[in-house]
């Protein structure tokens, strides 16, 4: 079982879901290669992009997105997505945890509209993603 009990996880977490802050993500890595503890190890302003460059390689990661994209010339939307991020040289063991700990943070990080598991960074391409949104978000006028 993940230890979540960090209270700057909800922190960064109600603060990334809040309309008046311009933080829109937050990544939770392991205290050490043997702890099962999470801590928010950053939270910035940049997007996808700039969380991509936050991951590492070697790491097992969670993220939570705030993703703004436009339906038409007229609307914004906001959605969220929970990033799955392991890492291509990421242990074995910490592999074999993942899982089980990915339903903890669920409990913790709840209201997210699609899930995003990855492997290499090219998997937090935006483009990609906001198709992903779209479908799930229901109204499509645009025919995706």
């Amino acid at each position: 079982m993940a230890d979540l009990s960090d209270p700057k996880i909800d922190e960064a977490y109600q603060d990334v879901r809040s309309d008046k802050s311009e933080t829109n993500w937050l990544l939770l890595d392991y205290e050490s290669d043997r702890s099962d503890k999470l801590t928010v190890t950053q939270t910035g302003t940049g997007g996808l992009a700039e969380l991509r460059d936050a991951l590492s390689d070697s790491k097992a990661s969670y993220a939570y997105v705030r993703v703004t994209f436009s339906n038409d010339k007229e609307s914004q939307r906001e959605k969220f997505i929970l990033v799955v991020w392991i890492g291509p040289g990421c242990k074995v063991m910490r592999k074999a945890k993942i899982s089980v700990h990915t339903a903890d943070v669920k409990q913790v990080l709840r209201v997210y509209s699609i899930e995003v598991p990855a492997r290499e960074k090219d998997d937090l391409k935006e483009d990609p993603i906001v198709v992903k949104l779209r479908k799930a978000g229901g109204a499509s006028y645009d025919g995706v």
